[in-house]
């Protein structure tokens, strides 16, 4: 028996129970909230998803998302081309340009290094990342990954790869408690964690 009465609700409960987050009680409330509305409006949600996942692009620079070959952050004439900061996601970079602290440009590796996920230098952008490096025009590095051991391991592994390049390398300051993900920080402490950046290299003595 099917206990949704409908299997093309049944349906719509178990696409929308598959996004994180949603179980099947939300996926319901949210399909028969559909149901109320009028047809545009399920219309206009499946038109945008589907424009999404087949129209948005990679920045060809950072990897942020965009919807043309180059994102509106690295197009902007007013951004410090010399600041890169490296971060694991996009939504670190929404969490950091929401504090208005910090006008360079970005750098999203796709994830952190975790052996025990699978995840190796070669599975991220950093070899984007020295490339960029090595066309000169950049002076510091920021370094701004998560506060744990996957995210110290990433941090290292770039330092060696760019420790040669003599460029500024920096990482945002641990006010932001160990474990804890920019994403989660609130804008204050994000923010003058990057102000208040250190020299990579202090780091490695502590």
């Amino acid at each position: 028996m099917n206990t949704y009465a409908s299997r093309l609700l049944e349906n719509a409960v178990n696409e929308l129970s598959r996004l994180p987050g949603v179980g099947k009680k939300t996926a319901l409330r949210l399909a028969l909230h559909l149901l109320k509305k009028e047809p545009a409006v399920s219309e206009a949600l499946g038109n945008a998803i589907i424009q999404l996942r087949n129209e948005i692009k990679f920045c060809k620079v950072c990897h942020n998302l965009s919807d043309s070959e180059i994102c509106e952050i690295c197009a902007s004439p007013k951004r410090n081309e010399s600041l890169i900061c490296v971060v694991e996601d996009i939504r670190d970079v929404m969490a950091i340009e929401n504090t208005g602290q910090y006008n360079g440009l970005y750098h999203i590796l796709g994830g952190i290094i975790s052996p025990m996920d699978g995840i190796g230098p070669a599975d991220l952008n950093i070899e984007s990342l020295v490339n960029r490096i090595q066309k000169g025009n950049v002076s510091e590095v920021i370094m701004a990954l998560s506060t744990t051991i996957e995210g110290d391991t990433t941090n290292f592994y770039i330092y060696k790869r760019l420790k040669e390049t003599r460029i500024a390398i920096s990482t945002i300051a641990r006010g932001i408690s160990v474990g804890d993900e920019l994403e989660y920080a609130d804008e204050i402490t994000l923010g003058r964690s990057i102000l208040n950046r250190l020299p990579y290299e202090n780091t490695l003595d502590s």
